[in-house]
């Protein structure tokens, strides 16, 4: 028979692909279309694992480990993962392959040494896509518009460019020191209000004096609130099932808060840099980041939009970090101060004397009170998942373990950080550790301000504001458990805090008393001097 002739079939041969309108001969295309058809979504949803993938708990049909993962801190989960499977972890979130770091020298050969195939980021469909209409550079991807929001991002906020911030960091240091003399019981406030100007400062060149009355203030935490709340991994079924942003919005309740919070973050942003513009226009405005982009906005080839997304970097990252960070340091001071606290202030009344507060000039000559800086950063890291999830752009070994590409690689500081190898009896606050040489990757010892090229931009900034706050906070005061009635002491609780994507410590008491009258004394001369100073940016936005 030759290849063009047709085969009719017989009276007994039943014609399956008659009802669709096909020829005899295309029987088998439509089976075959029918098979490839099922055996691609079995591909997509049925859990497989290939050789020498890193090790993991068993992932479900369809949805993968999403459900093994609670709503509420998966950093805890995935540090009984690195304990029970070792220091790289493997998930799938949904069809996502994720990977979990859990010590210093994996994130580091991996996120460090190899940045230039781990560097990308995942897929954010709640915090980039809908909430922030892919315009925020912390969480875009390894392209063209995230090289040039990191290059302006690390021309204003790296070493050199952020000592230029340190008379701001000085100034609101000596409001803050003179805040808690006066009314030391709101001393969370205090952090926040110090944290907040700041970063409003550099960013916009005007200051915060209340935190619950400014209005700016008050706009950010809410949008930090949501932003980090949708970024928990695992928390919305999304992020692991795209193809339920097919679905109508009246089905997608969560889309809907997205736009809804987006619509106030536009309005927040594009305020923001509109009243910096207007005060430019009237030739008061003081030196800021916000207007140091407004003048290269043509250069740098940015629309109104993308400058104030820019802006609102280190404003949105900013305040919660080094707010939470000096809680962190207060709530160590409150469970275990009498361990490391005479030490410091020994060595900052060997160095500084009685007369005067610390200052950035002595940073070199206190290295215990660096090594508490250190040990704060490093006990209860605020970013605690490591910051924003990398997202690998190649296939990779490391280790005999293959690590697919397009992975969403975790650096997950709880396991990092408290991780027994590099910091024995990792829940208890020592400064020590760092007094002694160590063998850990990168200059810090320590990995909270990231790895590689995303790396936090506004680590330098951090670190001053860290330093100059914890060295005169115990040169000024003595921090203690807080008595109750019966002047018994209240223990505080180490583990309590909050379940954002920053996580932060919870409301806890502790006692803050100036030391002697000659301390506070110098605190309300040199606050009355920064207060002068300080007008310079308040008479500017009235």
């Amino acid at each position: 028979m030759s290849l063009n002739e047709t085969v009719l079939p017989g009276p007994d041969v039943v014609d399956v692909a008659a009802p669709f309108g096909l020829a005899l001969d295309s029987r088998e295309v439509l089976l075959g279309t029918l098979l490839f058809g099922l055996a691609s979504v079995l591909v997509l949803i049925w859990p497989r694992k290939a050789a020498n993938l890193p090790p993991g708990p068993k992932p479900g049909f369809f949805v993968g480990n999403r459900n093994q993962a609670p709503a509420a801190k998966p950093w805890r989960w995935f540090k009984d993962l690195n304990d029970q499977y070792g220091d790289v972890v493997y998930l799938r979130m949904g069809q996502t392959p994720t990977i979990v770091l859990g010590s210093a020298q994996a994130a580091w050969d991996l996120l460090e040494k190899r940045s230039n195939i781990y560097s990308s980021r995942p897929r954010f469909i709640m915090g980039q896509e809908l909430l922030s209409n892919n315009m925020r550079g912390l969480m875009s991807g390894y392209n063209d518009t995230w090289r040039r929001w990191r290059k302006v991002l690390h021309g204003s906020f790296m070493q050199k460019a952020a000592d230029s911030y340190k008379p701001i960091q000085n100034l609101e240091s000596k409001q803050l020191q003179h805040d808690l003399l006066t009314t030391p019981d709101n001393f969370r406030d205090h952090l926040e209000r110090y944290a907040a100007s700041v970063i409003v400062t550099v960013n916009y060149g005007r200051r915060v004096t209340n935190i619950w009355t400014d209005r700016v203030v008050c706009e950010n935490r809410r949008s930090m609130d949501v932003l980090t709340s949708v970024n928990i991994p695992g928390k919305y079924l999304v992020e692991s099932l795209p193809i339920l942003l097919k679905l109508p919005n009246f089905l997608t309740p969560w889309r809907t808060l997205a736009f809804e919070h987006r619509k106030k973050d536009v309005e927040l942003y594009l305020g923001l840099v509109n009243e910096v513009k207007e005060k430019m226009e009237r030739g008061v405005a003081p030196y800021s980041f916000a207007k140091q982009l407004i003048e290269n906005q043509e250069k740098f080839g940015m629309t109104d939009l993308e400058v104030a997304y820019t802006c609102s970097t280190p404003f949105g990252a900013g305040v919660e970090t080094s707010s939470g960070t000096l809680l962190s340091f207060f709530l160590a001071c409150a469970h275990a101060g009498e361990s490391f606290i005479a030490k410091a202030q020994a060595e900052l009344d060997r160095v500084v004397g009685s007369d005067r507060l610390p200052t950035f000039e002595d940073f070199e000559d206190l290295p215990y009170i660096r090594a508490v800086v250190n040990e704060t950063l490093r006990w209860r890291p605020i970013a605690v998942l490591g910051g924003t999830p990398h997202a690998s752009t190649e296939d990779d070994w490391y280790n005999g373990m293959f690590i697919p590409k397009g992975s969403t690689v975790v650096a997950n500081l709880w396991s990092i950080h408290l991780n027994p190898r590099d910091f024995p009896d990792p829940h208890r606050f020592d400064p020590e550790r760092f007094m002694q040489k160590r063998d850990y990757p990168g200059k810090w010892g320590h990995s909270a301000f990231g790895f590689g090229r995303r790396i936090c931009p506004g680590m330098h900034l951090a670190e001053n504001s860290i330093y100059i706050n914890i060295a005169r906070i115990l040169w000024s005061f003595n921090i203690a458990k807080a008595k109750d009635a019966q002047g018994k002491d209240i223990d505080v609780d180490i583990f309590s805090f909050t379940d954002g994507f920053n996580s932060m410590p919870r409301e806890f008491p502790c006692s803050i008393k100036v030391r002697s009258p000659q301390h506070a004394a110098v605190i309300e001369r040199e606050y009355a001097d920064a207060k002068e100073e300080l007008k310079q940016w308040d008479d500017a936005y009235q």
